[in-house]
């Protein structure tokens, strides 16, 4: 009983020294984001202007090095209503802070359509994001990213294009 009580506490004491390296918060951005088909598609395939939003967590693995894990809502695709899409994303960036004010930061992310499933689109999507953030004050940042589709977002039997989403954000945000 005294061993099962002494690991409980090493376990919460750990636990609480770890929680102060974590901090939340909410972020909002400007999309401007485009499909890249290959071949090249036989129509006019402009840009799309949307928004993201998200809340996330940042997981300090030491004073220089974090973990930012978001749970983001994203409007993507293209201009024309049949090459709009919508994810529910989650990004996972490893961050490497250069100083006090600016990090940078590069990882995987993965989506989930949130739109009707008889689209043509697939229902998962697959990408990489490289970013730059810089703190204004210790709480308000404003960031830019690059988000480049890995997977086809299109699915096999729909045509025969294969799409990646490209996505260049814009963001704001706040530290909890």
């Amino acid at each position: 009983m005294k061993k099962l009580l002494l690991m409980c506490g090493l376990v919460g004491l750990t636990t609480l020294s770890f929680a102060q390296d974590v901090k939340y918060g909410v972020r909002g951005s400007l999309n401007i984001s485009n499909l890249d088909f290959d071949p090249d598609a036989d129509f006019d395939n402009q840009h799309r202007n949307g928004f993201a939003f998200a809340g996330f967590v940042d997981l300090g693995l030491s004073e220089d090095i974090a973990l930012r894990t978001e749970l983001q809502w994203s409007a993507e695709g293209g201009k024309d209503e049949g090459l709009r899409a919508d994810y529910i994303q989650l990004p996972i960036m490893l961050r490497l802070s250069t100083s006090e004010r600016l990090s940078f930061g590069a990882g995987p992310q993965l989506a989930l359509k949130t739109w009707k499933s008889d689209d043509g689109f697939s229902t998962f999507a697959f990408s990489g994001v490289l970013g730059a953030e810089y703190m204004i004050t210790s709480d308000l940042f404003v960031d830019v990213r690059y988000t480049f589709g890995l997977s086809n977002v299109l699915e096999e039997n729909a045509i025969n294009l294969e799409a990646k989403n490209n996505v260049m954000q814009f963001g704001f945000g706040i530290k909890i």
